[in-house]
């Protein structure tokens, strides 16, 4: 069971892993996607896929403490990453028929970072607040890290319920957690909500107020 410092009573090892290894796929799988639609070359493709997938999760060990990083630590992710962006350079048009866009992988990721994010504060001993925030957070890290790369402006600055969508998965695993739930029940939940509202945000256009401007 990984408990971090802190006493936590979930058996995060096997689960947790899963749930952080399938938005590391997926996340690079949008990173990869975008750099192709970019025209990189292969190596920044997979620079891309790296960043994409790693750089919610680096923040969120650094923040909690959790050092040296599982992104760096573990062969693991950098072999996910890798992977997903070959995959992508060398089968891009059967992966891009997989998605009508990049943003249902980006959404998929989006919901399995901001759980496992929450779910990882939690056992570090952060308080309900602060987890859902770090989910929130380890969410939308890869998406922006991947935007930046390319001079995009961030999505979460300017797309629809993006930040919101992965806020309200890291508050659904709290809540969870708060009630004694099991965590596959409340990680799921967490999840599929994110997912659910990112997914709608997209196909009817929800957005927050946008500033006028002059």
């Amino acid at each position: 069971m990984v408990t971090g410092p802190f006493p936590f009573p979930m058996h995060l090892d096997t689960f947790h892993a899963v749930l952080d290894l399938g938005g590391t796929f997926v996340f690079a799988l949008s990173g990869a996607v975008a750099g192709v639609k970019h025209k990189l070359d292969v190596f920044g493709v997979l620079v891309l896929s790296f960043a994409a997938a790693n750089s919610g999760g680096i923040a969120r060990d650094v923040m909690i403490g959790a050092t040296p990083v599982a992104a760096l630590s573990d062969w693991r992710y950098v072999g996910v990453s890798l992977l997903a962006g070959v995959l992508t350079f060398y089968c891009y048009a059967f992966i891009n028929r997989l998605s009508s866009s990049v943003l249902i992988f980006d959404a998929a990721g989006l919901a399995l970072f901001a759980v496992t994010g929450a779910t990882k504060a939690l056992s570090y001993g952060l308080g309900p607040v602060e987890a859902a925030l770090l989910g929130m957070l380890t969410g939308i890290g890869g998406g922006m890290a991947r935007d930046i790369i390319l001079s995009d402006i961030p999505v979460v600055l300017r797309a629809d319920l993006y930040a919101v969508a992965a806020l309200a998965g890291g508050a659904v695993v709290v809540i969870g957690y708060s009630l004694n739930l099991p965590l596959a029940m409340s990680s799921s939940a967490g999840a599929l909500i994110c997912f659910v509202l990112r997914f709608l945000a997209i196909q009817y256009k929800w957005k927050l107020p946008v500033a006028a401007g002059e």
